[in-house]
């Protein structure tokens, strides 16, 4: 078998923080006088950050506000988040079973997300789920973010990768082109967040449940005989 590493999005992938995000989106909102939006149509708005998530509530609920004013409910959004951003959310099924087998097999793990590096940290302890991963880093942790390749080599220079192959692992074209971008493979998740089915999003692997992550990323990097 190759030596290789994996970088996971979080969002989506790993984790179905929707519930949270929904819950932290429509308070802001509420905030603002505007009516509040539905958790499916919130899940089809996560995975370009904290930021933009705001932004898009606004303009689905009459359009934006002026900037300063926008900071100020950015604030409000990252305060009350903070204090919730693991009430609801949970990892998806076969989630934790696959993160154990790729441990006992020693394979560096990262998380490359668009979240503000400190909520994904916050997340991941609160899900006892940060001690499988060699690094993290979010959407303010380099200059640059998905789709940019920056994002990814710099995730993987700072799990220290020294292997034959990486893969990322995604739910949406941000983590496909992010992907491509850097030179490295994508594998999908069909059930995440993305509006647009992956399927027509040009990933290299699709996948519809976690358990079937283990078993694909075997093959895809046996030593033939």
């Amino acid at each position: 078998m190759q030596n290789f590493s994996l970088i996971f999005d979080l969002d989506g992938t790993l984790v179905d923080s929707a519930p949270d995000l929904f819950s932290a989106l429509n308070f802001c909102l509420g905030h603002a006088g505007r009516e509040t939006i539905d958790l499916d149509h919130v899940r089809h708005m996560v995975g370009q950050g904290a930021r933009a998530l705001l932004e898009k509530g606004l303009i689905a609920t009459g359009g934006m506000l002026e900037r300063n004013e926008f900071e100020a409910l950015a604030q409000e959004f990252f305060l009350f988040y903070e204090d919730h951003l693991s009430d609801a959310s949970l990892p998806y099924p076969g989630v934790m079973n696959a993160l154990e087998a790729f441990r006992a097999e020693d394979v560096p793990l990262a998380v490359c997300t668009n979240k503000p590096v400190g909520f994904a940290r916050k997340l991941l302890d609160e899900l006892e789920m940060s001690q499988y991963f060699k690094a993290v880093t979010g959407g303010d942790s380099f200059k640059m973010r998905k789709p940019a390749a920056g994002h990814i080599t710099g995730t993987l220079a700072e799990m220290a990768h020294r292997g034959d192959a990486a893969f990322m692992i995604g739910d949406s074209a941000t983590d496909i082109n992010a992907a491509h971008n850097a030179g490295i493979p994508c594998i999908a998740v069909s059930y995440g967040y993305t509006e647009t089915p992956v399927h027509n999003l040009g990933p290299d692997h699709i996948i519809d449940h976690f358990d079937e992550l283990v078993p694909l990323i075997r093959r895809l990097t046996e030593t033939p005989a």
